[in-house]
């Protein structure tokens, strides 16, 4: 699922920046031809939004480490005569 990103405009001047996520998917409609649909919006302080996204880095990485040490079990296996 894809994401767009915007500043979100305050009416505060004090109030900490905000950042609106539209949560999209690609669809195709009934002429065949692709068009994107908002799933969701979302409004978040811009720190949260850094710290989730922060956090999900270091899940994703994690990820990759462990999918790069399957891949290696994987060839290894393959190689084996």
């Amino acid at each position: 699922m894809a994401k767009v990103i915007a500043e979100k405009s305050n009416e505060i001047e004090s109030s900490p920046k905000q950042v609106e996520i539209k949560h999209t998917r690609v669809m195709q409609n009934a002429s065949g031809n692709n068009v994107t649909v908002v799933d969701y919006t979302e409004t978040k302080g811009v720190d949260e939004a850094i710290s989730e996204a922060e956090a999900q880095l270091v899940t994703a990485e994690a990820k990759v480490a462990e999918l790069e040490a399957d891949i290696v079990e994987y060839k290894a296996i393959r190689d084996a005569e």
